[in-house]
């Protein structure tokens, strides 16, 4: 993954600069200023609006004496949209209105939960001490010097 940052950091401001080019010629300069503000304001009161939300069902969690894991996750999630609202263009904007729509962000979250290196560890360790066949001794360690 970290070897597709250096691409990233290269593609994403050719392709804004491509997009911007070409909405300015086709609506005019001033117009384009105008949209890629207009985009920017509206993307930061939706972004105010899902952080609340998060906020008050991370605490529903809590106060039920539940993780809100999903809901740190979403708060994270909220964070890239927030950085990427605040970019001028419209590819960033695109993208940060993807993360602020609560389907795609779940379906986002679910994909790479289930696909990062922890989870992986996770359901490899849990399959292996679920196993039939296996014994576990469970006890307790004390140092003693």
């Amino acid at each position: 993954m970290i070897r597709f940052w250096p691409v990233l950091f290269f593609v994403i401001p050719v392709v804004e600069v491509y997009l911007l080019v070409q909405v300015g010629s086709a609506i005019g300069a001033g117009w384009t200023i105008l949209l890629v503000i207009l985009t920017a304001v509206l993307g930061v009161n939706l972004l105010r609006q899902q952080g609340m939300q998060t906020m008050i069902k991370a605490n529903q969690a809590m106060a039920r004496g539940e993780m809100p894991a999903m809901e740190m996750m979403e708060g994270f999630m909220l964070a890239i949209a927030a950085v990427l609202l605040i970019t001028p263009g419209f590819f960033t904007d695109a993208l940060g209105f993807v993360f602020l729509l609560p389907l795609p962000r779940r379906a986002i979250i679910h994909y790479l939960l289930l696909n990062s290196t922890i989870q992986s560890a996770y359901t490899v360790h849990t399959e292996k001490n679920h196993r039939k066949d296996s014994k576990t001794i469970e006890g307790e360690f004390h140092r003693e010097d």
